[in-house]
């Protein structure tokens, strides 16, 4: 890990779509690695008790190829996918771009992989040491989109800790309509009715580009399907200033840029919720600083991705050390205490 600032700069010599694959080659070759204790920075949140707050977000490890490597680093959970019920290339390439003059990336993937057969026979395998969430979608081409989920369900609810259900990525054309209130309503009472009464408990991942009737409408619409949490949130299409050449690239922008939009998304839903169900944040969290900012605002658990492309494989057990810190400073006994106190 000491090694990532010098390893750095030849990776990022390659494309970053290439330079993911030899980091997914190296992972592979590490294998699987004990989970994280638990810590007094454990949390219970949907009946699932995590060792840590610091999650993977999904993107990272698509296939459910390197999960077991991943708890080496330190995470407290690996959410993998998005899977979709049958295998798809994706966008053209290039898709994937650093923004490395703001810390930031743009992607337009669209939903590259293997299919959630080809992942299933590894997720299954597994022992169950480590919380693996599984993040599912619907293909690009599926004209019932609804239904895509209910396969998803279906098949990959054996060998999930938790089930998200991904509606808000901006590079599947359509797939926010999802997010309104009707559509929501229909696809969660389909998904639940496939879970069943003893089936893992389902995440939902919201977008950042939200007005302000949308966020009630599915603050209430979570609710009332009894959801595991909210994610809060996935990429944007909204650009800040960025310095970056690539700066006008059609997709989702993450990383630092987007950390106020997020934050002010996850305040937004703690409000519309009440606090009555759990929110994951996610989007620019760098620091311990980021995530605890990220605590105090309503977030149970936090996810992030793109900072470690630019931090290197120590950020999670850095950013774990400096929570810790600073909830002892001041005077938490618990993460559970600090979650909303802000």
């Amino acid at each position: 890990m000491a090694l990532y600032p010098i390893i750095r700069p030849l990776l990022f010599a390659l494309d970053a779509e290439r330079a993911h694959g030899l980091t997914l080659a190296a992972l592979k070759l590490r294998g699987t690695r004990r989970p994280p204790r638990r810590s007094s920075l454990a949390i219970t949140v949907a009946g699932l008790e995590f060792p840590n707050p610091v999650g993977l977000a999904p993107g990272f490890d698509k296939n459910a190829e390197v999960f077991g490597a991943l708890f080496g680093l330190g995470f407290g959970f690996v959410e993998v996918g998005t899977l979709t019920p049958r295998p798809q290339d994706g966008n053209p390439r290039p898709r994937l771009f650093r923004l490395v003059e703001d810390r930031a990336a743009i992607n337009r993937m669209g939903f590259n992989n293997k299919g959630q057969a080809a992942a299933l026979g590894r997720l299954t395998r597994r022992r169950r040491r480590g919380i693996v969430g599984i993040n599912i979608g619907a293909n690009k081409d599926s004209t019932n989109r609804i239904a895509d989920y209910v396969t998803g369900v279906n098949a990959m609810a054996a060998a999930a800790d938790y089930l998200t259900v991904n509606i808000s990525s901006p590079n599947t054309p359509g797939l926010r309509d999802l997010q309104d209130k009707g559509a929501l309503s229909a696809l969660l009472s389909a998904v639940n009715e496939a879970r069943g009464n003893n089936g893992p408990p389902v995440f939902l991942k919201v977008s950042p580009d939200l007005e302000p009737s949308d966020i009630d409408d599915i603050a209430r619409t979570a609710l009332d399907h009894g959801l595991g949490a909210l994610i809060v949130s996935n990429t944007t299409v909204t650009r800040p200033s960025l310095r970056s050449a690539h700066r006008d690239e059609t997709g989702g922008l993450s990383g630092a840029p987007i950390k106020d939009l997020a934050l002010q998304r996850l305040r937004d839903f703690r409000a519309a919720t009440g606090g009555a169900i759990p929110l994951i944040g996610v989007g620019g969290i760098e620091s311990g600083s980021d995530a605890y900012e990220r605590i105090r605002a309503g977030a149970s658990l936090l996810q992030l991705y793109t900072a470690l492309v630019y931090q290197g494989p120590g950020l999670a057990r850095r950013i774990r050390r400096d929570i810790q810190k600073r909830l002892a400073a001041d005077g938490f006994a618990s993460l559970a205490d600090a979650v909303g106190s802000a």
